[in-house]
């Protein structure tokens, strides 16, 4: 990717006169130093590779825009870790013989593949790519031909709903 220079010195400009401030904006926000560093970060670097910077009236401005919507899907990340934390699993499913671990896990395996089935094909697909392919947000944005926050959203949506159905009760 080549910078245009003018266009560098005016992010180095920004850099210099802003990032304490946008750094203290993020911290209000988002309750902790280093996610703030590490959103800030973020913020300069989709400034830094946006295809037409040219367009943009105030970069200060949509420097901040940007770093909002990126504390935004931060606090919600956050809510659905805080919403469905890992459960550590019973300690007997370890001491359990092979064949009924085989079984419990196959049992799960199929209310996995029904809970996918459940969800729109685009959550599905998302979630597929990201956890079972292994694929980058930022790859499943560009196959899917969606924003990067919309993969993510679709990546978490499908988190939920198939841990909410993992998680059901067995009906008798």
């Amino acid at each position: 990717m080549n910078l245009d220079p003018a266009f560098a010195m005016r992010i180095a400009d920004l850099f210099r006169d802003h990032n304490r401030a946008l750094v203290a904006f993020l911290q209000c926000r988002l309750h902790s130093m280093s996610d703030a560093q590490e959103v800030a970060q973020e913020a300069y670097v989709r400034l830094v590779t946006m295809e037409r910077p040219e367009q943009v009236d105030s970069l200060r401005a949509y420097l901040f825009r940007i770093a909002s919507n990126l504390a935004v899907d931060r606090l919600r990340a956050r809510q659905v870790r805080a919403d469905h934390p890992q459960v550590a699993p019973d300690e007997d499913l370890h001491l359990a013989p092979i064949p009924e671990r085989h079984v419990h896990a196959t049992g799960q395996l199929q209310q996995l593949h029904k809970a996918l089935r459940e969800l729109p094909a685009k959550t599905g697909r998302a979630f597929v790519m990201h956890v079972i392919d292994g694929c980058e947000i930022s790859a499943i944005a560009r196959a899917m031909k969606i924003s990067e926050r919309m993969v993510r959203y679709h990546v978490a949506h499908a988190l939920a709903h198939c841990r909410a159905r993992v998680d059901e009760p067995e009906m008798p």
